[in-house]
């Protein structure tokens, strides 16, 4: 039986994902030692194999098919614009891709000001305004805390993700606009897809049983 192979985003998304998988049957002790330096799990006797990986890089692995499934957060599947399919909403992890800034940025906004945009998504940023807004900015790609930018003068806006809205508020900053709403997806290679039907359509079709409301 060949192996069908799953990339999980490191940290608690990865630890909720074999949550939901354990409930359907397939499980991985060997994960779950905290101390293992291994990179590549495997469940011989079910023929799955497993590997943690950085977020960002989970799209990459899928559609390139090092790995057939992968588990991420919808934000990073906009961001990387990999072709690979979308086939399931896991329900956790949810949140909001937002724009944000001071209350005075609103009326840049909507009068269709030149502005200057920070953002760890460039990507979704300039597709929202590009695209959806035909709004003309100028966007800045930061790494580390994005709300920093409006604050210091880097920018009028941000383009993030926003799960309370608090990191924004103590920073006088408030969302603006809402973008998209955000959750852990599943994604599967185009080409296994086709290959392993049988097996990856059953694999969803009991997940889909066991995602919370």
């Amino acid at each position: 039986m060949k192996y069908i192979t799953f990339a999980l985003a490191k940290g608690r998304l990865a630890k909720q994902t074999l949550a939901l998988l354990e409930q359907i049957g397939i499980t991985c002790e060997e994960m779950k030692d905290e101390k293992t330096r291994k990179l590549i799990f495997v469940n011989k006797e079910l023929g799955f194999k497993f590997f943690l990986s950085k977020a960002s890089d989970v799209p990459t692995y899928v559609e390139l098919g090092a790995a057939d499934i992968g588990v991420v957060g919808k934000d990073t599947i906009l961001e990387a614009g990999r072709k690979l399919y979308e086939v399931l909403d896991l329900n956790c992890g949810k949140c909001r891709m937002c724009v944000a800034g001071p209350a005075s940025a609103k009326e840049q906004l909507n009068n269709g000001s030149l502005i200057r945009v920070a953002s760890k998504y460039p990507s979704i940023a300039k597709d929202y305004f590009y695209n959806k807004k035909h709004q003309t900015v100028e966007i800045i790609k930061l790494n580390g805390s994005v709300e920093l930018a409006p604050i210091v003068g880097l920018s009028e806006v941000i383009v993030d993700i926003v799960e309370t809205g608090s990191t924004l508020r103590e920073n006088g900053l408030e969302v603006l606009e809402e973008i998209c709403p955000l959750s852990a997806r599943v994604v599967v290679n185009e080409v296994s897809m086709k290959m392993q039907h049988e097996r990856i359509t059953k694999l969803l079709k009991d997940l889909k049983k066991v995602i919370p409301e």
